[in-house]
């Protein structure tokens, strides 16, 4: 008889990353420092995987004050209206020769809901020295900006824009195996933190 495995983001070694275009001649970093996901799988069958990730718009963070305000106000992510980013998948493909997998699922900013591709790298599952069960993945994707209205930009006098249409995500992700449960979701669950090296 299958179980369902419950997966907890370890929120101490897990990381959303994106990057962007500026200026046309460079790339701007940041991070989002708040979020968490319901993830469950058959056993620990990871092509069996259903997430519901949630982000919390106004945790965006690029090292710059400013812009990060700019980034949470109504020209781009618009938090006081649309306070969450979630991600919802809906298949995964079995692994390639070399643990990739394509993560298919709808991405919700601003009300917009559109279908995206991601690639999931399958570190593997293994038992840290405190006796927790760990699965780690690395999630890269990219999507065009504009497709969820984030359309704000500034021509440049010398030609061409200020920031780009594309936006490049990296996941660095450690799951926690929290055991066996029936398959219920909450978007609004605060994550738990585990600090330990």
């Amino acid at each position: 008889m299958t179980q369902d495995t419950k997966w907890s983001i370890d929120q101490a070694h897990s990381e959303i990353a994106f990057k962007i275009r500026h200026l046309m001649i460079a790339h701007v970093k940041g991070s989002v420092k708040t979020f968490g996901a319901s993830i469950y799988t058959t056993d620990k069958d990871f092509t069996t995987v259903q997430v519901d990730l949630w982000i919390d718009a106004s945790s965006i963070n690029t090292g710059n004050v400013k812009r990060d305000e700019h980034l949470t106000g109504p020209d781009f992510f618009d938090v006081e209206n649309y306070k969450q980013i979630t991600f919802t998948s809906s298949n995964i493909e079995k692994p390639d020769k070399d643990d990739n997998h394509e993560l298919w699922g709808e991405l919700t900013i601003k009300g917009i809901t559109k279908n995206i591709t991601l690639n999931a790298a399958f570190g593997g599952i293994i038992t840290d020295p405190w006796g927790n069960e760990k699965a780690g993945f690395t999630i890269t994707g990219k999507f065009n900006r504009s497709d969820w209205g984030l359309t704000w930009n500034k021509p440049m006098e010398a030609g061409g824009i200020m920031i780009g249409d594309e936006i490049n995500i990296t996941c660095e992700m450690e799951l926690i195996n929290s055991g066996k449960h029936n398959l219920t979701i909450d978007l609004k669950k605060i994550p738990e933190t585990e600090v330990v090296f």
